[in-house]
């Protein structure tokens, strides 16, 4: 283990002197800094990892709460602060207003950026109206607005510098997704495959905000920047019309896949990774063939946005199981040999590990024991069902063509895992992961496509894995080389908050009756948990301020899964089936919107 943490440290420094020019050299040594938190992630491989271990496992029961910060609004709050030098910057959900707070006195207020966004733009907003954060780069705070504008805000007084508008709002796109800065460019997604909304991912240049490129997750080659010859699907060329040849005429036009989670970049490579969301309509007899490149990773040149390889985890979906989640950025030994890793926590069930330099898949299983949609992912390079999941019939949605209710699919259309990151610690070579232990009923039916209208075509019910804990949610510790689980924490609901971990070998996740736990990164003892005021949904936030450090994380109830108490929801299949799913949750939690900050007694 030793060896393997050595060798990730080298790879990191070689990386960074290697490419001072072609890396946004600023936003790589910030990150090397354990004392700020310059990224959504942490860093550009996702790893959601501190160096900081003033708080430790033996310390760390004699936490107590530093100071908090009301945002002023309710709703979701996902995502985390971000801490450069001496200023930590907040966001919130709509109307997305970003604080930047003084930490050289007691978090005043620096300045505040409240955007005047038209409220229409609430109700095509699936699942709330959370924003997943803001990202910095060259002195801007960049922050992507519900309403799909992109603003760059001076870190030092929030003026304006620049904006541009990524989407159209009146078709169903809009942003929740946090941008990531890379080299010269912000990297932008978008939101809304529940109506049509073909989805793409967009380069806009730091500087000034004029586009760089935008590569679509289906259509012709140059749209998704395609080569047909050297773009590879495990190992292999994709050929031409790979983006529109197993759709049913121009269906690919209205296709979803949506970019609205996390991205990654790795420097020496120079490639950016992410993964695209579920193709539409949710109805799968209305959208015969695999429906390429709907839940796919993607790997694109950084510079150019042309794909270099793609791996497509679900084909022709049929429960909704986004492929969005992050991509996992590790440098460690299989067998002897290093290899440079991605590994992903998919909607779908299964947890992936492929090789990031030419997309070979590794490692691909269950991270949850009780799905059940498909039995394995063949892993067989010469069979021709090389990569594919083995669907279980029983639980297809498309029954024969038929719109009838398929019941005890697991997991349920929020994935074992949604949005909320995992994090690895390089100390025990583990992934930290919250998940979700839910299933579902789901019945589709025929729906017509109107832009700006939902395009489901689906009623879905969801409830507790059956035969189990009797609860929604686990938290747990997985060998990503192996495929196997280590230890698993049973919660009563879902975790939808970000996880951390630390040097100090103490893991960190919250829960949505509002409780922010501490766990010794090995075995999985609890160590501590404080109940904020409101359900978590954050991330996670470590930095070190005046020699001391301090653990941050935000509370307000809401996300899909707390759709019901965040928009006042009552009918069961409401939320798109999170509604009766999570019932309950009221009983434990209320809205809210507020940062909590904890560190150590003086």
């Amino acid at each position: 283990m030793k060896r393997a943490i050595q060798f990730a440290s080298m790879t990191a420094a070689v990386a960074l002197m290697a490419f001072p020019a072609a890396a946004n050299e600023e936003l790589i040594q910030l990150q090397q800094d354990a004392k700020q938190w310059t990224q959504q992630a942490g860093n550009y491989a996702n790893t959601r990892y501190s160096e900081l271990s003033q708080i430790n496992k033996d310390n760390v029961g004699s936490l107590q709460v530093a100071w908090t910060f009301s945002t002023g609004v309710l709703r979701g709050h996902e995502g985390g602060p971000l801490i450069i030098g001496d200023v930590m910057y907040v966001h919130t959900p709509f109307p997305n207003i970003v604080y930047a707070l003084d930490l050289n006195d007691n978090g005043s207020i620096i300045w505040k950026y409240e955007p005047k966004q038209d409220p229409n733009v609430i109700p095509v907003m699936c699942c709330d109206t959370v924003n997943r954060g803001v990202a910095y780069g060259d002195g801007k705070i960049i922050l992507h607005q519900a309403d799909t504008t992109v603003v760059a805000l001076d870190a030092k007084t929030g003026e304006v510098a620049w904006s541009v508008k990524n989407g159209d709002p009146s078709i169903g796109e809009t942003g929740t997704a946090a941008p990531v800065v890379f080299k010269d460019k912000v990297l932008i997604g978008i939101s809304g495959g529940e109506f049509g909304v073909r989805g793409s991912i967009t380069a806009y240049n730091l500087a000034d905000g004029t586009q760089a490129w935008r590569g679509w997750s289906m259509g012709p080659d140059s749209d998704t920047l395609i080569n047909p010859e050297t773009t590879t699907h495990l190992g292999k060329p994709v050929g031409a019309d790979s983006g529109t040849n197993t759709w049913e005429g121009d269906q690919w036009k209205i296709g979803g896949g949506t970019t609205w989670g996390w991205f990654s970049f790795d420097p020496e490579l120079n490639l950016v990774y992410y993964g695209t969301g579920n193709p539409s309509t949710w109805n799968p007899s209305q959208r015969p063939g695999d429906n390429r490149w709907s839940m796919t990773i993607f790997a694109r040149d950084a510079d150019t946005g042309e794909a270099k390889w793609l791996y497509q985890m679900t084909p022709h979906d049929e429960w909704d199981f986004d492929g969005v989640n992050e991509m996992i950025l590790t440098d460690q030994e299989i067998d002897g040999t290093a290899r440079k890793l991605l590994t992903h926590f998919d909607r779908n069930g299964f947890g992936y590990t492929l090789d990031r330099e030419t997309g070979e898949l590794l490692v691909a299983e269950k991270y949850d024991p009780v799905v059940n949609w498909a039995t394995e992912v063949v892993m067989d390079p010469n069979s021709d069902q090389y990569g594919r999941p083995q669907v279980v019939s029983q639980y297809s949605t498309a029954q024969n063509g038929e719109d009838v209710n398929t019941t005890g699919i697991c997991p349920a259309a929020l994935g074992t895992k949604d949005q909320q990151p995992a994090a690895y610690s390089p100390k025990t070579e583990l992934f930290y992961v919250p998940t979700n232990h839910v299933c579902m009923d789901y019945e589709p039916f025929r729906v017509s496509y109107t832009a700006g209208q939902p395009y489901v075509g689906a009623t879905l019910s969801m409830y507790p894995a059956p035969n189990s804990h009797g609860g929604m949610g686990n938290f747990i510790a997985w060998d990503g080389k192996k495929g196997e689980i280590k230890w698993s924490l049973p919660e009563q609901f879902s975790v939808w908050s970000g996880a951390l971990a630390t040097a100090g070998d103490v893991v960190f996740y919250g829960t949505l009756e509002g409780f922010l736990k501490a766990v010794d990164a090995e075995t999985g003892k609890e160590l501590y948990k404080f109940k904020t005021p409101s359900g978590i949904i954050g991330n996670v936030t470590t930095y070190e301020h005046s020699g001391k450090q301090y653990i941050a994380i935000l509370s307000g109830i809401g996300g899909w899964a707390g759709i019901g108490l965040a928009a006042g929801l009552t009918d069961p299949n409401a939320g798109l089936g999170a509604v009766g799913g999570y019932a309950s949750l009221s009983k434990y939690t209320a809205l809210g919107g507020q940062l909590t900050v904890f560190s150590l007694p003086n």
